[in-house]
C-alpha cells in the first residue's frame, strides 16, 4: 500500500515537475533523487577525514591523530562536536539558497539524503535521546513559511529512529542575518537569541542539534549553551553543509 501511494505521489510530482535535474537541466532526475541527477551528485565534495574533532573543519593534509583546529582553540564552544555531510560549495550553495529562499521544496529529498547518508551511521555509534532543530524567529518563519532545519530534522528522525522535538528551543530575538558578519559579530548577534520553551525540563538527555549550514559555529554554540544550561548531558551538531572555509 505504501509503495503504491509513493508511486502515485511521484507520478503527481512528475506531472508538475518534469523528471529533469533542476541544477544542470540536462540529465534525468527523479523526485526520489530530489531532482538532482547522478552526475551533479558526483560533483559534491563530501567531507572526509582528517577534520577537526571539535567542529568538523576539513584539513587538506595528512593527519592520523585526533586534532582540534586553531579556530576551536580560540573559541568557547558549548557542543561536544559538530559534523557536516558536504562542503557548502557550488551545487550545494545554489540548491540550499533556492530551497530556503525560493521555496524550492522539491530539493528537500536531496538535501535530507545527504544528511541522512552521513549522519545516521555516526549517530548509531552512540546513544542519543532527542533531535532538536535550530529554530527560526516566528517573524522569519512566517515570511519563509517553513523552517528548513525542522524539516530536515524530521527526515533525519524518521531515518535514525531518534525522536524529534521542536518544542525544546525557541528563538526569542529576531537577529540579523549572519551571512556578512565577522566571527566576533556572529557570536554577539546570537548570544541571547535562544531560550527554552516555558515548562521545558531536561534531565541528562543527549541531544542532536540540526541545522542546514555550519559556518563559524556561533548559532550552534548559542543553542547548545541553552540546552546544556538546562540540563542536557551532551550536545552534538549535524548539518547538511559546512561553510566558512575561506
Amino acid at each position: 500500500m505504501l509503495a503504491e501511494t509513493k508511486k502515485w505521489f511521484n507520478a503527481a510530482i512528475g506531472f508538475f515537475y518534469p523528471e529533469i535535474c533542476q541544477y544542470c537541466r540536462q540529465e534525468r532526475a527523479t523526485p526520489d533523487e530530489g531532482f538532482i541527477c547522478a552526475e551533479c551528485r558526483s560533483n559534491l565534495k563530501w567531507i572526509e577525514a582528517p577534520f577537526c574533532d571539535r567542529c568538523g573543519l576539513p584539513f587538506s593534509g595528512e593527519i592520523s591523530t585526533v586534532f582540534v583546529c586553531s579556530n576551536c582553540n580560540d573559541l568557547t564552544l558549548h557542543f561536544r562536536k559538530a559534523r557536516s555531510a558536504v562542503l557548502f560549495e557550488e551545487i550545494m550553495m545554489e540548491v540550499m539558497h533556492r530551497y530556503k529562499y525560493n521555496q524550492a521544496l522539491w530539493f528537500e529529498r536531496f538535501l535530507a539524503n545527504c544528511l541522512v547518508e552521513r549522519a545516521v551511521p555516526e549517530l548509531r555509534k552512540e546513544p542519543w535521546d532527542l533531535i532538536v532543530p535550530v529554530p527560526l524567529h516566528p517573524r522569519k518563519e512566517k515570511e519563509r513559511e517553513f523552517n528548513q532545519a525542522e524539516r530536515l530534522a524530521r527526515r533525519l528522525s524518521r531515518a535514525s529512529g531518534i525522536p524529534m522535538s521542536k518544542r525544546i528551543l525557541r528563538r526569542v530575538e529576531p537577529t540579523r542575518t549572519q551571512t556578512r558578519l565577522s566571527r566576533k559579530e556572529r557570536l554577539e548577534n546570537v548570544r541571547k537569541a535562544f531560550a527554552l520553551f516555558p515548562g521545558t525540563h531536561l534531565n541528562g538527555q543527549r541531544i542532536v542539534l540540526i541545522d542546514d549550514v555550519f559556518t563559524t559555529g556561533a548559532t550552534s554554540s548559542s543553542c547548545a549553551k541553552v540546552l546544556r544550561d538546562a540540563g542536557a548531558a551532551d550536545v552534538c551538531v549535524w548539518t547538511v553543509a559546512r561553510g566558512g572555509l575561506n
